[in-house]
């Protein structure tokens, strides 16, 4: 192995163990507790470490972003891929994603909630942005009509799902509905087909 090679290894894993604390800390006590000195105290590096790969706490909130998209897609594949029938497939795939960010608070905010610098809905997305929504275009295609615009009709999917969830995290809807209220957007959004 040449030294360039383990350098790039070396600086992949600070990057990945960057990621992770992060995404630790905000999970256990929110993205205000998020800043590159407890990070950089959580993961016994310098602050100038934590700079040399990231430009601040916004440049980490994105690799997380990024992170947990990757995390939702394979979630995603797998219930759609384990579901039977078309809308089985979309009633899965609606459970995995609202499943993903109640599980997950602090992670679902900082790919959809929060302001982060990634380039969402365009051919420069990364990767595991376009495998996000891609997981959730395959569940919505069966039920598409002749003439949909299957990407819009997927964004209008996710959002009444991202809604469902913003509203019940924050109490303006009760936990108690949630299974009624996503078996009715499925019902409604893929009524007759």
């Amino acid at each position: 192995m040449t030294i360039q090679t383990r350098r790039e290894r070396e600086r992949a894993e600070r990057e990945r163990l960057i990621v992770t604390a992060a995404r630790e800390l905000a999970e256990a006590e929110g993205w205000d507790a998020v800043t590159t000195r407890r990070l950089a105290a959580e993961i016994e590096y310098s602050q100038p470490v934590l700079y040399s790969h990231f430009k601040g706490k916004d440049a980490i909130m994105a690799a997380v972003a990024v992170q947990g998209c990757a995390d939702l897609a394979t979630e995603l594949r797998a219930a759609r891929e384990a579901a039977t029938g078309t809308r089985e497939a979309l009633a899965a795939a609606g459970e995995a994603y609202t499943a993903f960010a109640r599980r997950r608070p602090a992670l679902y905010d900082a790919m959809f909630t929060h302001i982060v610098d990634l380039p969402f809905a365009t051919p420069e997305a990364p990767a595991p942005l376009q495998d996000a929504f891609g997981e959730l275009l395959r569940a919505v295609e069966p039920i598409a009509a002749e003439g949909d615009d299957l990407a819009l009709l997927t964004e209008t999917y996710w959002a009444g799902l991202h809604g469902l969830v913003t509203l019940m995290r924050s109490g303006r809807l009760p936990e108690g509905g949630h299974e009624q209220r996503l078996r009715l957007l499925t019902a409604h959004f893929s009524a007759g087909r």
